[in-house]
């Protein structure tokens, strides 16, 4: 099984400068990455900074590989693609269970947009009126690792403090064989003599 790639913040390292949030959002914008955000189309990152009184680190999905977000989703609008978790937005219904099943609160609902437009849907007020009223449509809303992006995700290269990383599982084990290897030849080294 290969295992996702992901991105983990150093809490020591953030500064809270918002650097991320706006990469992101720029990233993922319709304006080739130009603008972030319009009078029409609010800035909308995929990660969120959080800050207590001890700590500021950014939110992010972690990419499970058995990701309670896509098996709870009733459309099957959550899927893996090429080792990513991804929201295909056009077959989300904006039903909250995804909300709720993320253990690291790293799913948002938010409202979609096409085309710079804010997309609505007529829906029934009440039963007794007949009323339909036009409600903005929402949709799950997460960290895709920058799927298009060819330099990857826009929030690791932003960072002035470098405090984000991307996890590469392939390479993180691959050098830690490497660096136990080298111990267990520094400590067997001279018992061969």
């Amino acid at each position: 099984m290969k295992l996702n790639s992901f991105v983990v913040a150093d809490a020591h390292k953030c500064i809270g400068c918002k650097a991320c949030e706006l990469a992101c959002a720029a990233s993922h914008s319709d304006n080739d990455g130009k603008t972030v955000g319009t009078v029409e189309t609010p800035i909308m990152p995929r990660l969120f900074l959080v800050k207590t009184a001890e700590v500021t680190v950014p939110i992010q999905c972690r990419q499970c590989e058995d990701a309670p977000c896509a098996n709870v989703c009733p459309v099957r609008a959550i899927s893996q693609v090429d080792n990513k978790i991804v929201v295909d937005t056009e077959a989300c219904v904006g039903c909250k269970t995804c909300v709720i099943a993320c253990p690291f609160g790293a799913m948002d609902l938010v409202p979609k947009y096409k085309d710079g437009q804010l997309v609505t849907q007529n829906v029934l007020m009440s039963e007794t009126d007949n009323g339909l009223v036009k409600k903005e449509v929402i949709v799950a809303h997460k960290c895709d690792l920058c799927i298009e992006q060819p330099d990857g995700p826009a929030c690791v290269r932003a960072c002035p403090e470098k405090a984000l990383q991307l996890i590469v599982p392939k390479q993180v084990k691959k050098k830690r064989n490497i660096e136990a290897v080298d111990n267990l030849w520094d400590a067997v080294k001279g018992v061969f003599d």
